[in-house]
């Protein structure tokens, strides 16, 4: 899963959003809709609060469909596979692992969004093919009861996390099927180098990580920290998932609780950034490169972090108290250029597989 859809698996209530799903768009539809409706491709964690999509509609003049279409992988390869005859006009929802595969393809046309400068310089790209639109930290959490009950400091570095003392407590999810076991896959890379990423996850492996196929499975069936782990009676006190995570378990508890019941690790964070591009040939170019000024517009910005659990990418755009208070963003997370992993990713992938699974 992308950082995001903890909202529907965490979350047995919802907040006011909107996410306007469809299969795909007729000629009718098209013809019906003419060029005051605006369609929006992404993967199915797309959310938004409803007053903020009716507020740019008004002011707009463009009505907003919203077309899912799976996980971030999905979404992309069908993107680019109809490319030609686009699904809609733009696509939200391409991060940085999967971004070049996307440039390379061509799926997205040049255009430069109002408010570009005021995005953190950390988040922004050459070009102007994408725009970065939200950032969230892959990192490891943990159940703060488990540790203090054994009377154990929990790990704070992937160096930690090979120790014996921490052998059986971790579960990641498979590198090859899941967005955060690639982030946690790819920040292990970042960390020891393309000669000893290898060797840290033979250690691992040895050290009983446990390996599944997703983050809902991983969190919810798996990790005893989470709401949905104890219901579970989860026995791993460890879990691959996001920094945003903490924040989440408070927000949704019933009733709330004083503290987070779950930490994150600081030293096993990678970071994720979002982006959104104009589609080529792209119906309605007026109306996309209208929605993709939208998406840095402070209102939406703000409007994220409790609808999606990510972090905004403009400078002034503020976040809930829970996100500083239960969720910090990672202060020195790893980091890879979107090129380099362009270029290592599948065998990096295999090699994984085979190191691990077999």
């Amino acid at each position: 899963m992308n950082n995001k859809k903890f909202l529907a698996a965490v979350v047995g209530l919802g907040l006011s959003l909107v996410t306007l799903s469809a299969c795909g768009s007729s000629s009718d539809d098209s013809e019906s809709s003419g060029s005051k409706t605006v369609t929006l491709v992404s993967h199915d964690s797309w959310a938004v609060s409803k007053n903020v999509l009716a507020d740019f509609e008004k002011k707009s003049g463009y009505k907003v469909k919203v077309l899912e279409d799976g996980d971030a992988g999905q979404a992309v390869n069908k993107a680019i596979l109809t490319k030609d005859n686009p699904q809609g006009d733009v696509f939200f929802g391409v991060d940085n692992t999967l971004l070049s595969r996307a440039l390379d393809n061509g799926l997205f046309q040049s255009y430069e969004a109002k408010g570009a400068d005021r995005i953190k310089a950390g988040y922004r790209v050459d070009g102007d093919k994408v725009t970065p639109i939200d950032t969230g930290d892959i990192c490891v959490n943990y159940d703060k009861s488990w540790f203090t009950e054994h009377k154990l400091q929990p790990p704070t570095s992937y160096d930690d996390l090979i120790k014996p003392a921490y052998k059986n407590l971790l579960v990641t999810e498979n590198a090859s099927t899941s967005s955060p076991g690639l982030g946690f896959l790819l920040g292990s890379a970042a960390k020891y180098g393309d000669d000893s990423w290898q060797g840290y996850w033979k250690k691992l492996k040895a050290n009983g990580v446990k390996v599944v196929d997703g983050w809902e499975q991983a969190y919810n069936e798996e990790f005893s920290g989470s709401a949905g782990g104890k219901k579970a009676k989860a026995d791993r006190p460890l879990v691959v998932s996001y920094a945003s995570s903490p924040p989440a378990e408070v927000i949704y508890a019933d009733p709330k609780p004083t503290t987070a019941p779950t930490g994150v690790a600081q030293g096993t964070c990678f970071r994720q950034i979002e982006y959104a591009g104009l589609l080529s040939n792209a119906a309605n170019a007026k109306g996309g490169k209208a929605f993709l000024d939208f998406l840095l517009t402070k209102e939406f910005q703000q409007d994220m972090p409790l609808n999606m659990f990510v972090y905004p990418v403009v400078n002034g755009a503020q976040v809930p108290a829970e996100f500083t208070q239960y969720g910090p963003q990672a202060k020195d997370p790893e980091t890879m250029d979107p090129a380099k992993i362009a270029d290592n990713r599948d065998d990096w992938v295999k090699s994984w597989t085979s190191l691990v699974l077999k």
